[in-house]
């Protein structure tokens, strides 16, 4: 079985880094008017994050059209996007009043965006794309406003902005969750704006995506550049693969790598300054995967579907060794 290693100097070692595995709680533990209560329930009903990706609740639901309800409206999508930062706002001085000793905060997901060519025209593409996608729901969060890229828009597509918006979703933050799978490469389509190009050439997860894990050093190093970043934790990073359960095993050695490979991204990143102080695996087990249904796994449990048999994949077992390793290291 391929290992997962760390440097007995790795940042990633010390006691107070914190190492889990990250999943969801509607996606695995259903049927709640027919079973005993779980740990799920038990987690979901304390102090936490107040949304989890909202780019795509807003932009691949509303906007592009991808996951359900399935919009394609710019306006609506823009304005989801506000009134979830809106939610969020709320929800903090709510988690602050009643909690003041939890630490709460948001967890939002990140590409680093890639210019398609060295042109002019791709170059701005990329920039005005990680304005929309990744700075949209940042910025606002640490700054108080919306990139500069708004007051492109036509007026038509822009969300509506009540007085005193924007200081209501600039909460302070007890920590910033990051996802992170991929990076994306842009180019400039005809109406100036800009389009994704697909990644064609491997190494790709079964999702397609490009597996690329300095651009998870790119996107941390580049955020704490921009900001004054809050406690950071890594909280999903993970990958789909083709898994086969073959004589109770699954061999999921690209995963392992992915692991390795991304694992010390966040060394590296954290050795530049930017203060990550945990990181959650995704995902304990293989789970509904947004539009794909059940058809990507991206578990370090295998799911039998039709018998809901779990086997432990070489994955786990390589984050098992290694979660074991910190645990003994620290009684040393």
């Amino acid at each position: 079985m391929t290992k997962i290693t760390l440097a007995d100097t790795s940042p990633l070692l010390q006691p107070d880094f914190v190492f889990g595995v990250a999943t969801a709680a509607f996606q695995i533990e259903g049927a709640a008017d027919s079973r005993l209560p779980t740990i799920w329930d038990t987690f979901c009903a304390q102090p936490g994050a107040t949304l989890n990706e909202p780019f795509c609740s807003a932009y691949l639901s509303y906007e592009a059209g991808i996951h359900a309800p399935g919009v394609q409206n710019r306006r609506q999508g823009r304005q989801v996007a506000h009134h979830l930062l809106l939610a969020h706002g709320l929800a903090m001085q709510v988690l602050q009043r009643n909690c003041p000793s939890a630490k709460n905060g948001i967890v939002l997901n990140f590409s680093p965006c890639y210019p398609a060519s060295p042109s002019a025209a791709d170059q701005r593409a990329a920039a005005m794309a990680d304005a929309y996608h990744n700075q949209w729901y940042l910025q606002p969060l640490l700054q108080g406003r919306y990139p500069e890229l708004l007051n492109e828009l036509p007026e038509s597509d822009q969300p509506d902005i009540e007085p005193g918006d924007m200081a209501l979703i600039a909460q302070p933050l007890d920590y910033l969750g990051v996802n992170y799978y991929t990076r994306t490469v842009f180019a400039a389509n005809e109406a100036g704006w800009f389009r994704d190009v697909q990644p064609v050439q491997p190494p790709l997860t079964d999702m397609g995506w490009e597996i690329f894990p300095q651009g998870l050093t790119e996107i941390l190093t580049s955020l704490h550049q921009k900001y004054s970043l809050p406690p950071v934790y890594i909280t999903e990073n993970g990958a789909a693969m083709p898994d086969l359960l073959l004589d109770n095993r699954v061999q999921d050695t690209e995963r392992v790598r992915y692991f390795q490979q991304h694992l010390q991204a966040v060394e590296q990143a954290i050795v530049e300054g930017v203060p990550v102080q945990g990181y959650f695996a995704w995902s304990l087990m293989d789970n509904f995967e947004w539009a794909e249904g059940y058809a990507k796994r991206f578990g370090i449990v295998y799911v039998d579907y039709p018998t809901q048999q779990r086997v432990l994949k070489d994955s786990g077992l390589a984050l098992q060794q290694l979660f074991r390793y910190k645990q003994e290291r620290a009684k040393r």
